[in-house]
């Protein structure tokens, strides 16, 4: 599985700020996955409720920068993966751009954008249109309808949007480069104090969707995918997560 899913997603491509593949080796055989956004305690807990022989995620363990001990909630999660013999798999920048299951894939197909370019760090960012234009408040609204959580909205509400800029989970730092591409809005998964000031002064629309509620489509879309193409019994932990 590890194989067939780092040459989908071609891994091998990205600098990745965790390592990308198997992550906690569990047992040899996987017949039943568990996907979620992170891998939290209680995904990890909800993994073995429905018998799963691996967890895929989106936000997996051994972040740059992050504490090496292991212990507190980390060993938590550990201890528990190691106990009930659970694979982890953990894929971040690459399920972020691929581009049919990928979380900016997914997003712009939900909110009706036709992708035109990407921009950014190795392309993660996207460029598309709306069909049609509509003020921002119908858009921001259609954001909230389609995730299920009211997205920050920093701009006028009647400002015609068309062509948008995203990217998923927290990429405020890309609105500097997005709002000189020419967009009407742009949309990540969170905010910086900085943003409100960006846009109010380029003019381009900001909206702030959440992290976690931007970033469950990627991991489904690649379930799904592994469920069909492998034939694995796939189960998706969608945990709420307000931020």
């Amino acid at each position: 599985m590890e194989n067939y899913i780092g040459q989908l997603l071609s891994v091998d491509r990205f600098r990745d700020y965790a390592p990308n593949g198997l992550q906690i080796e569990g047992r040899d055989e996987i017949n039943v996955v568990a996907t979620a956004v992170t891998a939290s305690l209680a995904a990890i807990d909800a993994a073995i409720a429905v018998g799963a022989d691996a967890l895929l995620v989106h936000h997996g363990y051994f972040w740059k920068n992050e504490a090496p001990a292991i212990r507190g909630s980390k060993k938590a999660r550990i201890a528990k993966l190691l106990a009930h013999d659970i694979n982890l798999f953990g894929y971040h920048l690459p399920l972020d751009a691929h581009a049919e299951l990928g979380n900016n894939a997914t997003l712009g197909a939900l909110l009706g954008l036709t992708p035109t370019g990407r921009f950014g760090e190795q392309d993660l960012a996207w460029l598309g249109t709306l069909d049609q234009p509509l003020p921002l408040a119908a858009f921001a609204a259609r954001v909230e309808q389609q995730l299920g959580r009211a997205p920050l909205v920093l701009g006028e509400p009647d400002k015609p949007i068309h062509r948008v800029g995203w990217c998923t989970g927290g990429a405020q730092s890309y609105f500097h480069e997005a709002a000189t591409l020419g967009i009407d809005c742009f949309i990540t998964g969170e905010a910086s104090e900085f943003v409100t000031h960006l846009a109010a002064e380029t003019g381009v629309a900001y909206l702030g969707a959440g992290h976690h509620a931007t970033e469950r489509g990627g991991v489904r879309a690649l379930g799904n995918h592994l469920a069909q193409s492998l034939g694995l019994a796939v189960h998706h932990l969608d945990l709420p997560n307000p931020v």
